[in-house]
């Protein structure tokens, strides 16, 4: 066995140089937050030979004044971090162009806006060299050659394109979090990404398209800003759930996507994740991002609280706009918009259509309603209104129940959520409990099996039981295809039009859908003077492509 020994100076420092330095992803994030540290506007981005021939960020920031510029690639040298309990700033190890020039070869030109002349620095592994030169206010940084003398290192490497693919990913995440800066990419030669000052709505226009921007909704609360996207642009995957802490993007933990998601509610199908793109401002000490190499996750305190505050805030931004959809198939789809106000529409009752749908006028729209899902959505929230408000009821002989172990083991982790709104079910051993109370709002609901359907929904596996439950229980006497006349249709729609969340029913489905005045006069090739977007329908939501200014 080979005894224990010391490496050597130069094989400890290339393997430090490693973690930090790896790929020529990793120099480009480190240069970016060096770029961003240094206060600038504008970052552009050069790339060629998949970043392993060149890499290269030019930044009109506030540069290093001439003196200090010695001191840049020397490793551990930094003027950001004053405290590792306290970050401030995106870059605060003092490792990016040490371990750049140690892998590469590093050019840096920078100059201070107040300084004349500008200061050049070469630098490869451990020899460094400066002169002055002129150049325009800010630093441009070059590292190239990148593992040319480490080939086993340089062996290891992605394809071009596969490093490309994740490089542009990486700056589409900047863009999308600081959206008031201009941005460029080019990749050997060829622009790839260009961005021009904008919000977030300019910033997902950008990087994923006009359509998707038209479809996102502002979101502001304290320490939270952003946006994300109407119900019905989601996706099967939570790729474009995009989180930022104190403006470096991040790997989100698990819990602030279903916190958001659970924002939804309701709104957002099972097993569909929405668009968004959020910063969240915390206090420097509740964040600690020295738990990466990258720096691409942080340790949050109190990730529970900032959770809830997250929820809510996306509730809050949902219910301050109209959630209705246009009826598709009418002509090519367009993207919804959304009006100022925030309100359920007032709707003139017109009719019913085959006994299942009601057809409504209002804000000259005609309007269709599923009778069914609106009346699901209003016995819902009278069943969310009524469960907490009357007392639970004891019943005079509890009822054993056999549970499956996957039921039993979610009522050992819900059992004090289930109780807090009436639902008390008590361990009996060998896979039995006894049902001991029910909520009042619920035990005098004339279902079939009532307490097998409210048992299998409490403990079934969706996150919230409680909406499990009165989602369940509320579809069940609802209003069923067939059963639809001209008073029971007036009487929902007046109730639906008292809902607090009256734009789906409990399971994700739309409850009304819309056809403008507009859309049906295109429709039949009509013109007039009243063709004009107005109202659900005005254009002032449209968001340009960026484009490279002059």
């Amino acid at each position: 066995m080979t005894p224990i020994r010391l490496l050597s100076p130069e094989t400890a420092r290339l393997i430090a140089a490693g973690e930090v330095v790896s790929r020529p992803l990793d120099v480009v994030r480190e240069l970016l937050d060096n770029a961003l540290d240094a206060g600038a506007s504008r970052i552009e981005v050069e790339v060629e030979g998949g970043g392993l021939a060149l890499v290269r960020v030019r930044d009109n920031g506030g540069g290093i004044p001439a003196p200090e510029v010695a001191l840049a690639p020397r490793r551990h040298a930094t003027s950001k971090l004053e405290s590792v309990d306290r970050v401030t700033t995106l870059g605060f190890r003092g490792e990016a162009l040490w371990a750049a020039a140690q892998a590469g070869h590093l050019r840096l030109i920078t100059r201070p806006p107040d300084q004349v002349g500008a200061t050049l620095l070469s630098a490869h592994g451990d020899e460094v060299q400066t002169s002055r030169v002129s150049a325009p206010a800010g630093t441009s940084v070059s590292v190239s050659d990148l593992f040319a003398h480490l080939p086993a290192r340089l062996r290891t490497q992605q394809p071009a394109a596969a490093e490309l693919r994740e490089i542009t990913a990486l700056l589409t995440r900047y863009v999308l979090h600081w959206p008031d800066l201009h941005w460029k990419l080019s990749v050997d030669g060829e622009v790839r990404l260009l961005h021009a000052p904008a919000d977030h709505r300019g910033a997902v226009a950008s990087v994923y398209g006009p359509l998707n921007a038209n479809r996102v909704l502002p979101v502001q609360a304290e320490g939270l800003g952003g946006v994300l996207s109407r119900p019905e642009l989601t996706r099967p995957r939570r790729d474009r759930m995009h989180f930022a802490v104190n403006g470096r993007p991040v790997i989100a933990p698990p819990e602030l996507e279903k916190a958001v998601i659970e924002g939804y509610a309701e709104l957002l199908p099972a097993g569909q994740a929405p668009l968004c793109v959020l910063n969240l401002t915390l206090p420097p000490e509740d964040v600690n991002p020295n738990v990466h190499p990258a720096k691409a996750v942080v340790a949050l305190a109190d990730l529970g609280g900032l959770c809830a505050r997250l929820t809510a805030a996306v509730r809050a931004a949902l219910s301050a706009h109209p959630l209705s959809r246009p009826l598709p198939e009418l002509r090519a789809p367009a993207p919804a918009s959304t009006p100022s106000g925030g309100t359920f529409p007032a709707l003139n009752f017109i009719g019913v259509y085959r006994e299942t749908y009601l057809l409504a006028e209002g804000e000259g729209d005609l309007w269709v309603i599923d009778a069914h899902a609106a009346h699901e959505r209003v016995l819902y929230e009278e069943l969310s209104c009524r469960l907490r408000a009357e007392p639970p009821l004891e019943l005079t002989e509890p009822e054993l129940l056999q549970l499956s172990p996957e039921q039993l083991a979610r009522l050992h982790e819900r059992g004090a959520e289930l109780s807090s709104w009436g639902l008390t079910l008590e361990d009996f051993g060998a896979g039995l409990v006894r049902l001991r109370t029910l909520p009042a709002a619920l035990a005098a609901l004339p279902l079939p099996r009532l307490h097998e359907q409210l048992i299998e929904s409490a403990l079934g596996a969706g996150d919230s039981p409680e909406r499990e439950v009165l989602s369940r229980l509320a579809c069940a006497p609802a209003l069923k295809a067939g059963m639809l006349d001209h008073g029971r249709g007036a009487a929902v729609l007046a109730q639906l039009s008292a809902c607090a969340q009256p734009w789906s029913c409990p399971h994700g489905r739309p409850t009304v859908l819309r056809l403008s005045e507009r859309d049906m006069m295109h429709a039949f090739g009509r013109r007039s003077v009243r063709d004009v977007a107005r109202g659900r329908d005005e254009v002032d939501l449209r968001v340009p492509l960026a484009a490279e200014p002059d």
